[in-house]
Order: structure tokens, then C-alpha cells, then sequence
């Protein structure tokens, strides 16, 4: 198989997904008077599990059952010699099926108990997230738990089959349309398989003779792995390019449900349970669960704009450590997509053991949100500057099933070859898909094999096109200066500016008594009026004149001889004050122009231009009396500014298109008024 092919499913098989999973599905036809439609996931799905893991120990069951009544009793650990009857890691010890469950429907519930008591406490384990011994009561409660059974009893999910990649997918379909169903985001659970394989593609293709190499170990994750799609695609894909592979899967899923599917297909999946047993239930972010490990190949597909506030406590701890996951910065907590970019990045294998590489889909926000020196920024100045960003592909719109929004693949490597350092390769690939002949949900759209790999050698050629730009990383950056202006005030003592004064902090304080003694507060505030009114006295006798040079004014101030405090003669001078682009500028102590703060702009300077050939260029000539603050630096670089590093990907690729002539418009515009009055004369 080349190595950018695709696995795609045969159409034998995806009749056979067709119609298992409609016949699912349609239990629900049986307990919709029941149970409220956010409940048939609770039901449907753990039924399914037990189903499928009731036909895959079938052959083997007796051998159990044997194993089990010679050596009970005589053995103190069973384990070993139940695994080894059973031919997996997991086996069931009940004398029930589901063909046998139904011989009794009295006993049923009970029975039913029974039989999940009888797995393996590692399967027993997984099936506990289900909640299903609470299903199972109200099951029985409703009348209704003999009629689910029977009607799995009576779907093959037998391996011969249904194989065990038609059964992920059927997993993966059902959790889809639950969701579905709830109006909630599936995109949280399933991935189109045509994503996946195009990541996979992208993660795998390019390592060529590495992966030829016999017998080489290689680890792969997912940290937010729903149903293990990613990750049994990826093992499928790596082991097609060469069987010899040792490949070991990890993944970690915050979602129980899905968590236990996950679980429980790997264990069927694999005949070590090596894989099953490297999936973890929790948060990835606050409770990470394969700290030591590192990962030559991650993939992901973490939710879209959900808050990480539950979350927020660990990542802050985390990101405070030195060397922790999440040191470049945190993103808003509306948004965690960029904190599983970095838990990612920081699970890479080193370079020096034969590198990492990630794949990740993401919506538009992680390109651009945040201005310099905010946490996104940082996050992505962090990647940018340590070389580890190698392509973005823009998505086309409405492939996912549960929003039609932009989403892009980020690939990135520690490893990066030659021809790739320092560079940044944008492919725009949203017109490269293909329609759909029934849509399914939001999802409008897919892309084929033939266009994942139109577009996985848009990635491989590595060659400028209308498709495909090549950047400098330095390119998406930038310093965010802060360009000043001067202060320019007038002033006079106006009554509407004398009013002003008595508004000021300071002058209205004067009138003010801190004392507790009521007498001595009295004397103390009445001083103080009185010195409010020798002050208005006084400015009142200054020039009946606009002062437009504030020297010239402190000094028609200090001849009056009012001997004024600091804070009052600053409450003078701010309120008798107005700006004034006529008039002169304001000077401080150390003979500077003193900057306007309602002046302030800033200016965002491109990485390694010349700030002040940029400013002579873009500033100066607008603005002739500005100038840069150099006070204002970057706290990691001491340059002037702050560094900021945003992806416009829109920008790079934008075409102009011309208006169309008005003369078009508007005969378009007369035919559409024509149509509508016909319509509204075959009304009358």
C-alpha cells in the first residue's frame, strides 16, 4: 500500500454498518414511551457494548466455563488460566448469554446482574461507567427490559460479521446521533472518518523508511480520544506500511460513556489488552494520566470553545511549574484547544530519540484570537519560535456533523527535515470536496480518497501554488508598538472650569473631616470651605485670557501668591484645562514632550523590519509630532514593544472579485419583481 493511501471501508461492509446500525437505532422505537430521548444513549449504547462483547467471547465461552469449574477452588489466582480459555484479556464466568437470558424473563433483571458480575474485573470495570445496573432497574420497572434484550439477542455483532473496524465505526455513528438527536456537539466525540485518514496520512506519510525499519516500537496518543477512532485508524495505517510495527496506543477521554466504549473496543481489538489498558477515564488537563510517557505520533480533535473552568485550579498549578505542560500560556478559559495543543507538544518524543509528531484539527480561533503578549499569542510564539509548526490545511466548510464552521489541521513536528526549517507551509484546501448524496446532520460535504491524496501531496510537493503558500515563521509576527503624541492644553478660568475645580478630588477634600469629635469636625470643615473660597477668590482674579502655553499659566498662577499645595495646584491645572491641538506642548522635568494618554495608538511593526525605517514610512507623515515609546519593551526579547505572532490564514489566500456591473444587478433585480408578480397574479 502506498504510503499516503487511504483504508477505506468496503462496500460489503458498510451494508453491513448500514443495517446493524439503523437496527439499533431503532430500539429506540421501543422504549420512547418510556424514557426521555436523553436517556436512549444510557440504554442503547451499553446494550450494544454487551452485545458485541456477548458475540466476540462465543466461541470461546465453554472453554471458559470449563477452565472455570476445574481449577475454582484450587487455584488462588484464575486470571491467567481464564484469559488464556477465552483467548483475550477479558472473559465471563456467568452460564449466561443473551441467548440465555430470555429462557427465564421472570428472572431476567437478576439474571442480567449475574452476567455482568461474571466478566473480568478489567471489563467490569469499564462497563461500570455505563451506570448500567441503575438502566437495568429502570428496565425492568418499565416493563420493557425482557423486549431490549431480545432484540439484541437477535443482531449478530459476531466478528465474522461484523469486523472490528464496521464496529468502531457503528460506535461511533450511534454516539453521533445521540448527540444529534440532544442537539449537542458530537463534534466532542466523533471525527468524519475522511479527516482522520487525511491526519493520518499526514502524520504517517512522511516518515517513509522509518516505518520500514522491523520490529521498531512506536507509541501513539490521543488526549481526548472519544470512542478510539484516531487511534485504531492510526495502529490500522502503521501496521498496512509494515506488520512488524510494535504499535502501542494511549488515549485518555473525560467523557464516561465514550470512555468505556473506547475501552471496551480495545480490549476486543487487541489480544494483549496492552492498548485497552492505556486508556484512561479523566480531564487530560487537570489530571493527565501517562505523565512519563513521550509519543512519536499524537492525534486529536479536542472540543471547540469549551470553557476549561472546571479545569482552571490544575492548569494555573501546572502552568506555574517550571517545565510544566502549559508554561508558554493560557488561553481564555472560553477555549482550551491551544492547552491540548500544548499538553501535546510536551509529550513529543525528544528529537534525539527519534522526534514527535502531532496532527490536530482545530476551529479558526486558535489562528488569531488574542493580541500581543496575551496567552494565545504566547502559545503561538512559543511553537513559531521553536520550529515546530510545519503545515496548516483549511478544511472546506460542512464536513463535520454537527456545525458547518472552518476547521484546520495543524501538523507539527520536533523533527522537522531540512527543507522545511524555518518554514511554514498554509495550504488552503476548501474548495477540494465533494458533495454528499444525503446529509447527515450539518455535514454536507466529504472529501474522497483521490482528493486526500490531491491534498496530501499539495503538503508533499511543498511548492508555492494557488493552493499552497510558503512563509517564514517570522512572517506572522510582529512587535505591537506604542506610538505617543504630545500633550497640547489650554486654560482659563472660566466658570464652567472653576465649577470643574470644585468637582476635583483634591479642592472638594478640603472641605472634608476626618475627625470623630463633632466640634472639632465642625471648626475643621468650616476651615476648610473657607479656604475652597479664598481659592476661587483668587482664580478669579487671573487674566481674562486663553492661556495656550502652560508655563505662561503657572506662572500668572504663582502671582497670585495663593500658596497653593502640590495636590491642589494639580486639581487646578487639570480642571481649568482643556486639549488643544493649536496650542503648545506640554513639557515635563526632564525637558521631554510630555505624552497625551488619549493620544496613544499603537502601531503593529512586522518581525524584523526596521522600526524606524517603518515608522518614517507608516507614521510620520500622518502623525509629525509622534514618536515611539522605547519604554515599552518585551518582556522576553527587551525589545521595543511587544512581541505578538497571529495567523491570518483568510488574508493569504484572498482573491479580489470585482462588483458586478450595476446594469446586471439590476436587470437581475427586475426579472426577480417580474417572478413575484406572477406569483402574485396566479394567487388572485
Amino acid at each position: 500500500m502506498p504510503l499516503h493511501a487511504t483504508v477505506n471501508l468496503p462496500m460489503s461492509n458498510h451494508n453491513h454498518f448500514t443495517e446493524k446500525t439503523n437496527f439499533i437505532w431503532s430500539i429506540a422505537d421501543l422504549i420512547r414511551d418510556a424514557f426521555r430521548r436523553s436517556k436512549y444513549q444510557d440504554i442503547i449504547l451499553p446494550f450494544t457494548v454487551l452485545r458485541r462483547i456477548d458475540c466476540v467471547l462465543e466461541p470461546t465461552k465453554t472453554a471458559v466455563l470449563q477452565a472455570y469449574a476445574r481449577y475454582k477452588g484450587e487455584l488462588p489466582n484464575l486470571d491467567p488460566v481464564l484469559r488464556k480459555a477465552s483467548g483475550f484479556v477479558f472473559y465471563n464466568t456467568s452460564p449466561f448469554t443473551f441467548e440465555r437470558l430470555t429462557d427465564d424473563p421472570a428472572n431476567l433483571a437478576a439474571n442480567l446482574l449475574a452476567y455482568i458480575n461474571g466478566f473480568s474485573e478489567n471489563m467490569r470495570e469499564v462497563i461500570e461507567k455505563f451506570d448500567l445496573r441503575n438502566t437495568i432497574a429502570k428496565l425492568d420497572e418499565a416493563g420493557l427490559l425482557f423486549l431490549v434484550v431480545e432484540r439484541f439477542k437477535n443482531i449478530d455483532l459476531h466478528p465474522d460479521q461484523v469486523d472490528n473496524h464496521t464496529m468502531g465505526t457503528i460506535f461511533e455513528e450511534l454516539i453521533r446521533r445521540f448527540n444529534e438527536a440532544l442537539d449537542e456537539n458530537p463534534g466532542e466525540h466523533f471525527t468524519p472518518r475522511e479527516i482522520i485518514h487525511l491526519m493520518v496520512d499526514l502524520l504517517v506519510g512522511p516518515e517513509n523508511g522509518k516505518l520500514l525499519e522491523p520490529y521498531r516500537v512506536l507509541k501513539v496518543a490521543d488526549p481526548a480520544c472519544g470512542s478510539g477512532g484516531m487511534l485504531t485508524l492510526a495502529k490500522t495505517r502503521l501496521l498496512s506500511v509494515n506488520p512488524t510495527l510494535q504499535v502501542y496506543l494511549y488515549g485518555q477521554e473525560v467523557n464516561p460513556e465514550t470512555f468505556a466504549v473506547c475501552k471496551a473496543d480495545l480490549y476486543m481489538k487487541s489480544p494483549d489488552g496492552k492498548d485497552a489498558e492505556n486508556i484512561a477515564f479523566g480531564s487530560t488537563l487537570s489530571a493527565e494520566a501517562h505523565p512519563l510517557e513521550r509519543f512519536h505520533y499524537q492525534l486529536a480533535n479536542p472540543p471547540y470553545g469549551k470553557e476549561w473552568k472546571v479545569d482552571e485550579d490544575r492548569v494555573r498549578q501546572e502552568a506555574a511549574k517550571p517545565g510544566g505542560r502549559f508554561g508558554a500560556g493560557l488561553p481564555r478559559v472560553s477555549d482550551g484547544q491551544l492547552l491540548f495543543l500544548q499538553h501535546m507538544l510536551s509529550r513529543m518524543t525528544p528529537p534525539e530519540e527519534g522526534g514527535g509528531r502531532v496532527a490536530i484539527v482545530m476551529n479558526g480561533s486558535p489562528l488569531f484570537t488574542g493580541d500581543a503578549g496575551s496567552g494565545e499569542s504566547e502559545i503561538r510564539r512559543w511553537i513559531l519560535e521553536n520550529d515546530w509548526l510545519e503545515a496548516i490545511i483549511a478544511l472546506p466548510e460542512q464536513l463535520f456533523y454537527n456545525t458547518g464552521i472552518a476547521t484546520y489541521i495543524w501538523v507539527l513536528s520536533n523533527r522537522k527535515p531540512e527543507h522545511r526549517r524555518c518554514l511554514v507551509q498554509l495550504i488552503d484546501a476548501t474548495a477540494i470536496w465533494t458533495a454528499m448524496r444525503k446529509s447527515m446532520g450539518d455535514k454536507r460535504r466529504e472529501i474522497s480518497p483521490d482528493q486526500i491524496a490531491e491534498i496530501y501531496r499539495l503538503y508533499t510537493d511543498f511548492k508555492p501554488n494557488e493552493r499552497c503558500k510558503i512563509f517564514a515563521a517570522t512572517d506572522f509576527g510582529y512587535r505591537k508598538v506604542t506610538i505617543e503624541r504630545p500633550l497640547r492644553l489650554n486654560f482659563e478660568a472660566t466658570p464652567g472650569r472653576l465649577q470643574r475645580l470644585t468637582e476635583q478630588p483634591a479642592f472638594a477634600g478640603l472641605a472634608l473631616s476626618r475627625k470623630k469629635d463633632p466640634v472639632e469636625k465642625a471648626r475643621e470643615e468650616a476651615a476648610g470651605r473657607a479656604r475652597q473660597a479664598q481659592i476661587l477668590a483668587q482664580l478669579a482674579l487671573l487674566p481674562q485670557t486663553r492661556f495656550t502655553d502652560r508655563p505662561a499659566f503657572e506662572a500668572a498662577l504663582d502671582a497670585l501668591d495663593a500658596r497653593l499645595e502640590a495636590p491642589i495646584r494639580k486639581a487646578i491645572l487639570t480642571a481649568l484645562s482643556e486639549r488643544d491641538e493649536t496650542a503648545a506642548i506640554c513639557y515635563a522635568k526632564d525637558g521631554s514632550p510630555e505624552p497625551d494618554p488619549e493620544l496613544r495608538d499603537t502601531e503593529n511593526v512586522p518581525l524584523g523590519e526596521d522600526m524606524d525605517a517603518y515608522f518614517a514610512r507608516e507614521v510620520a507623515p500622518h502623525l509629525p509630532d509622534a514618536w515611539v515609546n522605547t519604554s515599552l519593551r518585551d518582556p522576553l526579547d527587551g525589545g521595543v514593544g511587544r512581541v505578538g505572532y497571529e495567523i491570518n490564514f483568510n488574508r493569504y489566500f484572498y482573491t479580489y472579485q470585482p462588483p458586478r456591473p450595476l446594469a446586471e444587478i439590476e436587470a437581475e433585480i427586475q426579472a426577480l419583481q417580474a417572478e413575484i408578480d406572477q406569483l402574485l397574479s396566479e394567487g388572485k
